[in-house]
């Protein structure tokens, strides 16, 4: 299991314009993008008392959290996947599901999951079974990604955040979400052992600070 650096800046819309411009010159798009862009659906899990989010608003160190995800509206390839910070750094482990394992899921039937050969649905079935983690909420938005392979860097922006409120019906495309306070953009980078210099360069803004934004939360604001 590799942990990565990362950090996150929240930006402004001319900032946006100005990091396309630099990364455009340095960073190479990503092949999955389409017009160097993608929408991207998540439905994020937690437990009765909200331990996920609580672990995130108080900056525990280390902590977890799992989510549901497709990207532009194809239900055809869904992941799982588990979020993980130590330390500081991030990892993330993911394992395919099918459109009714992932309705399965949602409709809070683990017992299938007993049989998988996948560690990490296991994994999520025993926190169902035992910690009653539960799908809390939708979270969309548009990511614009760029790659640099020196540092196995990955720098995204993302921005047109949408929270589902308490709907779960990830697999409905037409499903209603409602946008998030302040309209936000966030610029995350994360890369492996460093940072070359053209990266770090590129992504350096006047006046902007890392931070621990976190969509979840964002998205949870209303309940």
């Amino acid at each position: 299991m590799t942990y990565r650096h990362e950090y996150k800046h929240e930006i402004t819309l001319s900032d946006v314009i100005t990091l396309r411009q630099r990364l455009q010159a340095v960073a190479q798009p990503d092949p999955h993008a389409v017009n160097g862009r993608y929408m991207i659906r998540s439905l994020y899990f937690d437990n009765l008392s909200d331990q996920a989010l609580r672990e995130k608003l108080d900056g525990i160190n280390n902590r977890e959290k799992f989510r549901l995800r497709y990207y532009n509206k194809d239900t055809s390839l869904i992941h799982l996947e588990k979020k993980s910070k130590r330390n500081g750094l991030g990892t993330k482990e993911s394992a395919a599901v099918t459109a009714a394992e992932a309705q399965s899921l949602i409709d809070g039937n683990c017992d299938w999951m007993a049989h998988s050969n996948q560690p990490l649905i296991q994994e999520l079935q025993r926190k169902m079974t035992t910690g009653l983690l539960r799908p809390k909420t939708i979270v969309d938005y548009i990511r614009e990604p760029y790659l640099f392979t020196s540092g196995n860097v990955r720098v995204t922006i993302d921005y047109d955040i949408r929270t589902g409120l308490w709907c779960t019906d990830f697999l409905r495309p037409d499903c209603i979400t409602i946008p998030v306070s302040d309209n936000p953009v966030i610029l995350e980078v994360k890369w492996d052992a460093y940072l070359p210099d053209v990266i770090r360069t590129a992504v350096q803004l006047d006046n902007r600070h890392a931070g621990a934004f976190s969509k979840y939360a964002a998205c949870r604001t209303y309940g």
